[in-house]
């Protein structure tokens, strides 16, 4: 399907609202040109013309002496301007309130698609690869989830509605043209592909800068959301006029971009106001040769006639921006779906169980490399059984960390099979997987919320009874009660107002009110100072109580007393067995063992 399809598509459950837009705008543009018609009559009296209808009159002279007239029959100038101001005040009236219709009408429509199509780009994105998000700039997302959508709404609602208004407009004074001179108004309506012609030569170039310019943007975003989000580490590492320099060099890409977009946008405007100011003389010329009009103007008609003329250039300048308005959403429509059609891997299947954990969790010759070609684990078998603790070890990049997200199916495996007492994973639906895990890693995940909310994230209901009770377990009470507002303080931004150990120990406290049967560790004590480690290990020596525990450990001494350690390098399981048993063999385990334990130079002798 075209972008300019999808775009009409997304009016269908608007199609009523849309309807009364169009009657809304159509009754507003007749009584519009009601306000000119009325002004026959009282020209007429005005220039002393009044009376019976010559013979050769216009068709709307006619219908207006009839409908008016027996109104002014009889009346001085003045009393006749009275008596017109009235009708003229009452067509205004009805013209301006059909009209504010029509724009709150427009208002529920642009907004109600801006916010459809919000949900619908967000909620797909919930459903989306989550290596989509490891190889694409949140800024980008930010970009087109926000700045994007709204564009979108200048095409299918206010450009596309202003486009019926103004039709509608251009109808009604087309025919009160016609009705004065026919032979006039095609004179003035064959100068109008003169202007279309004019206006067509600027869209292509426009569309391909329109395109341009929402890059720019997207990349401008991009960056002010990636410098902004690691200003701690820009400070730290003095770098911030160089990042001040590259900001300034993305934003002044950014605003050639838009100079050069707006240079043909703008364009058209001036187009049409010296186009319309040739088509008004025109038309004065052409009023004064009965040759022309065929039939002879008074001066009131011929008043009337370019009033309804002047009015058309309104609408016809709006309609001649109308493609240009509707490129510039294009281009940004175009992005938007570029995240919609996005293959989603999160869509329950038919036939899905629900997962149930009772005796083991079985890697089956597994295997899993990312889209670019990298292998990151290469025929890796395991038993995990119900109520072990099996830690992973091993070098950067050997694996862990797959390894423990291919568990809650965050990814699949490219070959072999991973089984949950005998079920395959893939047979099983996420969301019941999912509900026997509680994850804690070393980078804590927090929401800028209250501690009570945070604490309680994903455990709809819990009560504060029950966050207090895991808070206390997690040994975050001590802290949480010093806090301003106790569990109702808001500890800002991924927790920037609370230290490490206290954003660990809120993360623990979390887990323990998930009360997951299966634990995923990845080394929640390091970077920690002694004090917050100490705190933080004995909250999970808690949470571990009990559970079945895969561990992703960096520091060896918290996993001394695990049931199996599995090493890991570049993708393979190396050695497997307890601590004794790897620190005898003398292999990898061992090596890694004493970097952390051994001086230099006793690494060295050994």
């Amino acid at each position: 399907m075209t972008t300019d399809r999808r775009l009409f598509g997304l009016l269908r459950p608007y199609r009523g609202l849309f309807v009364a837009g169009i009657g809304t705008a159509a009754l507003s543009a007749l009584f519009d040109g009601t306000s000119i018609i009325v002004l026959i009559p009282f020209l007429k009296h005005l220039f002393g013309t009044a009376g019976p209808l010559s013979v050769g009159g216009t068709a709307l002279e006619s219908v207006v002496d009839r409908a008016l007239g027996p109104f002014l029959v009889g009346a001085t100038p003045l009393g006749a301007a009275l008596r017109m101001v009235v009708f003229l005040g009452g067509a205004l009236l009805l013209k301006n309130l059909f009209g504010y219709a029509s724009t709150q009408v427009r208002a529920r429509i642009q907004e109600g698609v801006v916010k459809d199509l919000r949900t619908r780009v967000f909620n797909h994105l919930l459903l989306v690869d989550l290596g989509f998000f490891q190889s694409s700039r949140v800024g980008h997302i930010l970009s087109t989830l926000i700045a994007d959508t709204d564009q979108v709404k200048v095409a299918v609602t206010a450009a596309f509605a202003s486009f019926i208004t103004n039709t509608a407009v251009l109808i009604v004074t087309l025919g009160i043209l016609t009705s004065i001179s026919w032979r006039l108004t095609l004179l003035t309506l064959a100068t109008v592909p003169v202007l279309l012609f004019g206006v067509q030569m600027v869209l292509k170039r426009l569309r391909r800068h329109a395109a341009e310019w929402v890059e720019e943007r997207g990349e401008l975003t991009g960056l002010a959301n990636e410098q902004l989000s690691v200003m701690r580490l820009l400070r730290a590492s003095g770098t911030e006029e160089q990042e001040a320099r590259r900001f300034e060099e993305q934003a002044e890409r950014y605003r050639k971009r838009v100079i050069r977009t707006e240079r043909f946008s703008q364009l058209t405007q001036p187009v049409t106001e010296v186009f319309a100011g040739f088509v008004l003389i025109l038309v004065i010329w052409a009023a004064t040769v009965p040759s022309i009009t065929g039939t002879p103007l008074g001066p009131e008609v011929t008043i009337v006639f370019l009033l309804a003329a002047l009015k058309i250039t309104s609408p016809l300048k709006a309609l001649t921006q109308f493609p240009a308005q509707w490129s510039g959403a294009a281009a940004s429509a175009e992005r938007v779906f570029q995240l919609t059609d996005l293959s989603v891997v999160e869509q329950p299947n038919p036939g899905e169980r629900e997962a149930r954990f009772n005796r083991q969790i079985e890697f089956a010759q597994v295997s899993f490399s990312y889209p670019s070609g990298v292998q990151v684990l290469d025929d890796v078998s395991f038993v995990l059984e119900k109520g072990q603790v099996v830690a992973l070890v091993g070098p950067s990049g050997a694996g862990k960390t797959t390894i423990a997200e291919l568990l809650p199916r965050f990814f699949e495996p490219t070959s072999g099979e991973i089984r949950m007492d005998g079920i395959p994973l893939a047979d099983l639906s996420r969301r019941s997987l999912r509900s026997l895990l509680a994850v804690v890693g070393q980078d804590t995940v927090l929401l800028n919320d209250t501690v009570h909310a945070n604490i309680a994230y994903g455990c709809a209901g819990a009560t504060r009874a029950q966050v207090a009770a895991a808070a206390g377990a997690a040994n975050a009470m001590e802290f949480i009660e010093k806090l301003p507002e106790g569990f109702e303080t808001r500890i800002g931004e991924r927790g920037t107002r609370l230290s490490g150990g206290q954003r660990q120990r809120l993360a623990i406290a979390r887990a323990l009110l998930r009360d997951a049967p299966l634990l995923i560790l990845d080394e929640a004590t390091s970077a920690l100072d002694t004090e917050s480690e100490r705190l933080v290990q004995q909250a999970i020596d808690r949470l571990m109580c009990d559970r079945t525990v895969l561990v992703i450990a960096h520091r060896l001494p918290t996993i001394r007393h695990a049931d199996l350690i599995l090493v890991l390098d570049e993708g393979r399981i190396v050695e497997r067995g307890s601590h004794l048993e790897l620190h005898d063999w003398d292999g990898l385990y061992r090596r890694l063992h004493d970097l952390q334990f051994l001086s230099p130079e006793e690494v060295l002798r050994r």
